[in-house]
């Protein structure tokens, strides 16, 4: 595989890295929001589709319509420069890292291959999995064995990135045509036991792993269910979905235990904070909402300026990553990506 080139400009950092902002203790929450300031972070050329955070917090990746990946130290709120990973032909719409590795970063796009990078060396992906279809959404799985990619013919596969000499699919799921509903969103459970799938008929289901089999379907969405994530602390799962709401599910149970309904838009993301105490949801709306989890109580909303399409937490703070569709009116250049809780 030929070399791909890269910009290769990255800070120098010689000061001491500072600790992420660890949030709302005894303080209100809102008054404590209310004094966070959001870090700018310019390189993407157009809209971002996905932020996420590797499981040491210390590098976010970015994958954007202008069909590359960027990596930032944006635990810093001096970062001034990124990392630019090419290779990709088309849009990048979904990424994530190996929960195992702070180094393993997978990469989903429209160009229908999925790629595999080592962080600590930027200057070309290690493998390149091609699929049969535009893939928009991927999940590595919590003990960092399989790698799940959907594509937008409702197809997933599966990847072994341990297989030698190279990741291979070992297996594909797809439902039969008279069954057929559109698929979003997926994920597994923590303990890797379970295979969850948000879909457009708006229920949550639940497969098997590693059997496929199914198990249950949430209902609690009455139009499509898009987005999922799960509290670290195990305790729950939460999904939004196009009629404008958020639910919480007690994941032993199945049961929903609540939902939230502070968004007038299509909930299109969320993400639990590393403690579980909040939740965010992000839409069309010119905000995101911050929620406490078990109150069901919104305690901020972080102003934006257009439709958001990601959101990540910090794995260890109080950071949230975030990118949307804004841009600034003049030079048209992509000022969309964001990290909010910089704090003192």
């Amino acid at each position: 595989m030929p070399p791909i080139t890269q910009n290769t400009s990255v800070t120098k950092r010689t000061a001491t890295r500072k600790p992420v902002p660890q949030g709302p203790t005894t303080e209100d929450p809102e008054k404590y929001f209310e004094k966070c300031r959001t870090k700018f972070l310019m390189g993407h050329t157009k809209t971002v589709r996905t932020v996420a955070w590797n499981c040491d917090g210390r590098k976010l990746a970015s994958g954007s319509v202008d069909k590359t990946v960027r990596l930032w130290e944006a635990d810093q709120e001096d970062i001034k420069y990124s990392v630019k990973l090419l290779g990709h032909d088309e849009s990048v719409d979904q990424l994530c890292w190996n929960p195992k590795s702070p180094y393993e970063l997978a990469t989903a796009s429209t160009d229908k291959t999925v790629r595999f990078w080592d962080t600590r060396d930027a200057k070309r992906c290690t493998h390149i999995v091609s699929t049969d279809g535009e893939n928009i959404n991927i999940s590595w799985s919590w003990n960092g064995e399989m790698v799940a990619v959907g594509d937008k013919d409702d197809k997933i596969s599966f990847i072994d990135p341990r297989k030698l000499p190279a990741p291979a699919i070992v297996n594909t799921y797809a439902e039969i045509d008279d069954i057929r509903d559109e698929i979003n969103e997926i994920s597994w459970n923590h303990d890797c036991s379970m295979f969850f799938l948000t879909t457009g008929s708006g229920a949550i289901k639940i497969l098997e792993w590693p059997s496929l089999d199914p198990v249950q379907v949430l209902r609690g969405h009455t139009a499509n269910c898009y987005c999922i994530d799960f509290d670290p602390k195990q305790r729950y799962v939460a999904a939004g979905g196009a009629d404008a709401t958020v639910t919480l599910w007690d994941i032993q149970n199945g049961v929903c235990l609540r939902t939230f309904k502070e968004l007038q838009y299509p909930v299109r993301t969320i993400s639990f904070t590393h403690d579980g105490v909040y939740l965010a949801a992000a839409s069309e709306d010119e905000h995101i909402i911050v929620s406490n989890v078990q109150s069901g109580r919104t305690v901020f909303k972080i102003k934006t300026k257009a439709a958001t399409n990601s959101v990540a937490w910090h794995p260890k703070g109080y950071l949230l990553a975030f990118a949307g569709d804004e841009e600034t009116p003049i030079e048209k250049q992509y000022v969309g990506l964001k990290v909010f809780g910089f704090n003192d």
